[in-house]
């Protein structure tokens, strides 16, 4: 549970940290340079999920270590190369830090799914990127504030702030042992799979991935939007000078996911688990339009809003990714894994993130983020609420 826990937080001590910056007053091509910066770093790590179909599906467990090393090597030395090079041409960089880091989930997950404490560990694991985001954006505004590191150079040092827990992490995960027989009686062992297997898997599968693939894309890019942007919406809701904001506001959303996902491992029957995981995607769905409602006619304050939002959004979001496709290869027990499904569902999701984004600031710029992502909570919710059921 630790290990995943910190090794993935610490990831995205090399992804996340940009978005603390606002970069004010700078400009490309008549386009906001910070969602320049975000398009640069999510086409990147769209393009990594597409690879990571193959790449990821294919890898085989002694090439673990060796790979996630070489791909977070690569993320930071991009993070150096994005602070030395002059505004506006550093922004490539960033495209360069997503590519290697769309691959780090399926290494990290890939030591533990196909046990029967998957949900536990899973959960752990994402309940980090939950808590990591609003973690490593409050570091990086403290540097900037209160360290006076420019916009440029933060990311790389936070980066480096995060490295030995990144090791420690690692280093945990290569201790975990392999699934025993029990856990391959109740899940299913999982393979690497090649190009005629992933075929056939989706020929079998292909109208219920299409539509699980549909509710996450719309999920990713609602995620994406309040998790690149929260800076600015909380200073649009009056939390300009409290910086801990970002990461406190975080932890009640992580705990709550947390323990319903963790509770999933009490679940034995797979069918059973599967369908409860499309109900849990549902209320999900429901819980991000009703709060919307409830904001709009003033019932809830916004600060709670912005929790409840959150709190929906990822109870759907992290069931994708520990119980979904976990119980769906359990239960049908086809020779596969889960890094073929989630890097499917994640290649379109940033897909989708990428155009709303262009969207927004050619079509919606007279907008503030706030404004925006309310309007998407009952877009967003509304597809969940129909493809789940």
């Amino acid at each position: 549970l630790l290990s995943g826990f910190i090794t993935y937080a610490s990831m995205y001590a090399f992804r996340k940290p940009f978005t603390a910056g606002t970069y004010e007053h700078l400009m490309l091509w008549g386009v906001d340079y910070k969602i320049i910066l975000v398009v640069t770093q999510v086409l990147g790590y769209m393009l990594s999920k597409f690879l990571g179909i193959k790449i990821i599906s294919e890898l085989k467990p002694d090439r673990r270590i060796y790979t996630f090393l070489v791909l977070m090597a690569i993320a930071w030395l991009s993070l150096f190369l994005f602070a030395i090079t002059p505004f506006p041409y550093n922004f490539i960089w960033l495209f360069f830090n997503g590519l290697p880091l769309g691959m780090i989930w399926g290494i990290v997950f890939s030591f533990m799914e196909g046990r029967r404490n998957t949900e536990l560990l899973g959960a752990g694991m994402c309940v980090s990127f939950i808590v990591a985001s609003g973690l490593v954006k409050s570091v990086g505004k403290y540097l900037i504030e209160q360290v006076h590191v420019s916009e440029f150079w933060m990311p790389f040092l936070t980066g480096l702030i995060f490295i030995p827990f990144l090791l420690f992490g690692l280093f945990l995960l290569s201790r975990l042992p392999d699934p025993d027989p029990e856990d391959i009686q109740a899940r299913s062992q999982r393979f690497p799979m090649n190009s005629h297997q992933r075929k056939l898997f989706f020929q079998e599968f292909a109208p219920g991935i299409i539509m699980v693939v549909l509710i996450y894309v719309v999920i990713t890019i609602f995620r994406d939007l309040r998790d690149n942007f929260a800076v600015e919406i909380w200073n649009s809701l009056g939390y300009a000078e409290d910086p801990e904001i970002l990461f406190k506001a975080e932890i009640p959303i992580a705990i709550s996911v947390f323990v319903i996902i963790a509770l999933m491992i009490l679940i034995r029957d797979n069918r059973r688990a599967f369908y409860l995981n499309l109900i849990t995607i549902f209320f999900g769905g429901l819980l991000v339009v009703g709060c919307s409602i409830l904001a709009h006619y003033q019932i809830i304050s916004p600060a709670l809003w912005m929790i409840l939002i959150g709190f929906g959004m990822y109870l759907s979001y992290v069931s994708f990714h520990t119980i979904l496709f976990e119980r769906w290869i359990a239960l049908f027990r086809r020779k596969s894994n889960i890094g073929f499904l989630m890097y499917i569902a994640d290649a379109f999701g940033y897909l989708g993130s990428v155009v709303v984004l262009l969207y927004k600031n050619f079509f919606e710029a007279r907008h503030n983020w706030l404004t925006f992502i309310y309007s998407a909570s009952y877009l967003v919710g509304g597809i969940t609420i129909f493809l789940s059921l």
